[in-house]
């Protein structure tokens, strides 16, 4: 079975595509030539065209599904824009198609466009604002490629390749196909932008042995689309392009499949639409049967339906999301996706990849030891000049050896040291010999140096030098230098052997690479990031669990998870993950912290089981192989560096790679959701209560307790107030666990703490209608019939129902905002405090205006203020005790 880039199965968008590239590493040149019709002129204008219309277009569609539409259609297409949108339906129906002429308004109607329209606006000008930001930091395919047509080599744009041209690389550039090379000079490629790890790997045009390529990087006649060219140069066949590509087909993953949030909009739709369903029918019969007037009952029962509803929904949410995002923004973060605000404040698992993010790939030279471990300057010495000298493109573990000069006090040193071994000649490495040699002079007799691969180094030895000693190698003494070496490798390091021998020719032939002196080891850490420990400890504190998921071996995951206080009693591999039956997957997944040897496809796996386990998924990565599983997850993420279409499937875009980054932008989203969740909750359930008042009022009342222009100005008034709920303080408490996003509790929500708004509605109602009307008008209400003073009567008590409402209702956005004593423990933000006491004040002023009387509106006596403030006293105490109660018996409030 052909593996992965990181092991196991590999991802195949096209099969048989990617079969083909796979089989011709194992072809001779001539072969491949002969198949694709190519002579030494490249392809003729004819069979370009053939081949492009066999084997496609060297493009990735998926580029082109994050679009400006894309996002246009998002913003303004969602289960709450659909809800108003309806509900501006019903109040154009029943405010201007059925009104009477004089009582036709269109004023609810232009309002709820209006907050739809800017609602929209809010949240597309900030995604776009972010994906113009995003576009800037792409850059995955190159622009243009020399290829060999009609016999000679020109440059055309990367999109205009075929399968079967025969194009030219060279240092520097990006790879812009899956290419079979036919000539290589030094060729080294990076495949940083494909796995997200610096690795560098050496190319040739040789052809594979069967079953010599266990994995991509041993393809070694092959490079990949996206790879980058460090050194070197050379030729090859165009084998894959676009979407056929082993990675690019990747790149086609569909950005719009993201449904975390939709998931819990459409919950939370839902609620409101049950009780829609059994409300208006309720507030129909009730209004029909006392009042005998059925077409006022119908309209009264959809202005019902519109009341309900919280208006200003879509607004708050994309208020509340564009603030977090724009929070990010100044925090070296790019929120493509305004949803994925959400995401943070939901996510309680995160998805790493090791390197870059829990350690800062930056390899460094931990130990240089003889054979029996101890610490030996001679290991040291010729490992530099080694590394000093061999002319192939110098990876990591070179930089590394090479920083020793940087030591305090040792750049003289070492600079003796080269000057007293002048180079001589050199052999460079190769995945077969898997160790470079370098031929210096010293005094009497050169010496060979060579430097690579455990096994094969000491394969080379014939014995081992210890205190200035040689001694032949016996099976004891091999199992005693193995032994130290299998501890440094269980500690998470990279182990690297070092071995001489006298060499009395001026010149190197690979004959002479036998016999050697085994001299001892170089021992190299990717260290863990300063910050990742800290970062980690934090994210534990929030709730939310680390999983990491790496393509390299699992004693080097488990040595960088150790030190940073990752639990690893459970590790799982890619094979054995294959192994699990689906029996046992979710629960070997729940209790699972570090999966290494993974494939893409089996990352993708792990998110999708561990989203259907219930959990809000969040996954980091920056390579090519990443990107499924960026897509896949609740919020995907990425980093600057990362390649086009990674980050174009990404919601977020760290602009610093570092965990720290994340765990602020959890408590944003966490603050985001939280002040989300409070207009949503508390305004529903407020609305539902004074929908519950009003059925109980028009079985007992002779008139309507409010006017639908009255119902929905009310409501329009306060959803006016809410609007500064995103500058609101967020309770740490509240921030310090994940928040869920759904419509399970809206709905208990609203049953608990709406029935308690009616209780003193109903309060209002008998004080209204039997103590404060018929002292003011003059008499009962059955007595003014026919009088015209009835309409008084009405007035007043509308009015006083209007304000009881208000006031109730800002008084319980204040003491359900926060768990705590509002005020004495938590204290709103400035800007909600003043606007809602100023509000309060201003729409209480209304009813003494000429505004006011045209809705219906009239001024009330002092004395209705008296109880007012007994009715608000009553009110808070009640509310108070009762949100303890809700608290202990679910444990949670918003």
């Amino acid at each position: 079975m052909i593996e992965g880039p990181c092991g196991g199965e590999a991802m195949k968008p096209n099969p048989i595509a990617h079969r083909r590239v796979l089989d011709y590493a194992y072809m001779d040149i001539d072969t491949l030539f002969r198949d694709f019709q190519i002579s030494d002129q490249g392809y003729r204008d004819e069979q370009v065209e053939e081949s492009r219309a066999r084997y496609g277009k060297s493009t990735l569609s998926g580029r082109g599904a994050d679009t400006v539409w894309y996002r246009l259609r998002r913003a303004f297409l969602n289960p709450f824009t659909i809800i108003l949108f309806v509900l501006a339906c019903i109040s154009f129906l029943t405010d201007v198609v059925l009104a009477s002429n004089f009582s036709r308004n269109i004023t609810t109607v232009a309002i709820i466009l209006c907050m739809l329209l800017t609602s929209g606006a809010v949240r597309f000008t900030q995604e776009l604002r972010a994906k113009r930001t995003a576009d800037r930091l792409t850059g995955m395919i190159a622009s243009t490629v020399l290829v060999c047509r009609n016999g000679t080599w020109t440059r055309v744009s990367s999109t205009e390749l075929v399968v079967g041209d025969l194009v030219r690389l060279s240092a520097g550039d990006r790879v812009p196909a899956d290419i079979r090379l036919t000539v290589a000079k030094d060729l080294f490629v990076s495949r940083s932008v494909l796995t997200g790890e610096s690795e560098i790997l050496e190319k040739d045009a040789g052809t594979l042995l069967p079953g010599q390529a266990r994995s991509y990087s041993e393809y070694r006649n092959l490079v990949f689309l996206g790879s980058a060219l460090t050194g070197g140069s050379g030729e090859g066949v165009v084998l894959a392009v676009g979407e056929d590509t082993v990675y690019g087909g990747f790149a086609a993953a569909e950005f719009s499949r993201k449904n975390g949030f939709d998931r819990g909009a459409n919950s939370i739709a839902w609620v409101l639409i049950r009780f829609m369903a059994v409300l208006v029918p309720v507030v129909l019969i009730a209004c029909g049967l006392t009042k005998g007037d059925w077409v006022s009952a119908f309209l009264f029962a959809l202005s019902v339906a519109v009341g309900l509803t919280p208006e200003m929904l879509p607004m708050v949410i994309n208020a509340c999301l564009a603030k977090g995002s724009a929070a990010m923004g100044k925090k070296q973060t790019v929120v493509k996706n305004l949803n994925a605000m959400q995401g943070f404040g939901s996510m309680d698992i995160l998805c790493v990849d090791k390197t870059g993010t829990l350690t800062g790939d930056q390899i460094t030279l931990e130990y240089y030891l003889d054979i029996l471990g101890n610490e030996s300057q001679t290991v040291l010495d010729f490992a530099y000049l080694n590394s000093l000298y061999h002319t192939g493109v110098r990876n990591h573990l070179d930089s590394a050896i090479l920083r020793c000069p940087e030591m305090p006090g040792r750049e003289p040193y070492f600079q003796a040291l080269a000057g007293q071994h002048p180079k001589l000649d050199e052999l460079p490495f190769d995945y077969e010999r898997r160790f470079a040699s370098v031929l210096v002079g010293h005094r009497e007799e050169n010496l060979l140096l060579i430097k690579g691969s455990i096994d094969e180094v000491c394969r080379r030895c014939s014995r081992v030098e210890y205190k200035g000693e040689r001694h032949a190698i016996s099976g004891d003494g091999m199992a005693s230098v193995r032994a130290i070496v299998d501890e440094m490798l269980e500690d998470g390091m990279k182990v690297l052997a070092v071995a001489y021998k006298p060499l009395k020719e001026n010149t190197l032939s690979p004959d002479a690479e036998h016999d050697f002196i085994l001299l001892g080891y170089l021992a190299f850490f990717d260290a863990p990031k300063e910050s990742a420990a800290g970062a980690i400890q934090k994210l534990q504190q929030l709730h939310v669990g680390v999983r990491v998921l790496t393509g390299d071996h699992r004693d080097i995951a488990l040595s960088i998870c150790r030190r940073l206080g990752i639990d690893t009693a459970q590790t799982l591999t890619g094979r054995e993950l294959e192994e699990l039956s689906e029996e046992e997957l979710p629960l070997r997944l729940e209790r699972t912290t570090l999966f290494a040897e993974l494939s893409p496809r089996q990352k993708v796996q792990i998110v999708q089981h561990l989203r259907a386990n219930g959990h809000t998924v969040g996954f980091l990565g920056d390579g090519m192989n990443d990107l499924p599983a960026i897509v896949e997850a609740d919020v995907g993420i990425s980093v600057d560096t990362a390649a086009e279409a990674v980050k174009e499937g990404a919601d977020v875009i760290l602009l610093k790679k570092d965990l720290n980054v994340l765990e602020e932008g959890i408590q944003e989203g966490r603050r985001a959701f939280a002040n989300v969740s409070k207009y949503i909750k508390i305004t529903a359930s407020s609305n539902f209560g004074n929908i519950l008042s009003i059925v109980v009022a028009s079985v007992f009342l002779p008139f309507f307790p409010m006017t639908s222009l009255q119902l929905l100005l009310l409501n329009l008034l306060y959803d006016i107030l809410c609007l500064v709920l995103p500058w609101d303080q967020v309770d740490e408490e509240t921030c310090s666990r994940p928040l869920e996003w759904s419509g399970r509790t809206l709905g208990r929500f609203m049953r608990f703490f709406g029935p308690i708004s009616s209780v003193f509605d109903i309060l209002t109602f008998s004080y209204l209608f039997f103590v404060l009307c018929p002292a003011v008008c003059g008499g009962r209400f059955s007595s003014l019939v026919g009088s015209g003073r009835e309409l008084s009567f009405i007035a007043l008590f509308q009015t006083g129902w209007f304000l009881e409402s208000m006031w109730t209702q800002v008084l319980i956005l204040h003491l359900l905002r926060t768990p705590k004593l509002p005020l004495l423990q938590s204290r709103p933000s400035r800007p909600v405090m003043w606007v809602t006491l100023l509000g309060t004040l201003c729409f209480t002023i209304l009813t003494f205006t000429p505004a006011g009387r045209l809705m219906g509106l009239t001024p009330l006596p002092p004395v209705y203020f008296a109880f007012l403030a007994v009715v608000v006293l009553l009110y808070l105490f009640w509310v108070t005790l009762a949100k303890g109660w809700y608290i202990r018996r679910h444990r949670e409030l918003l």
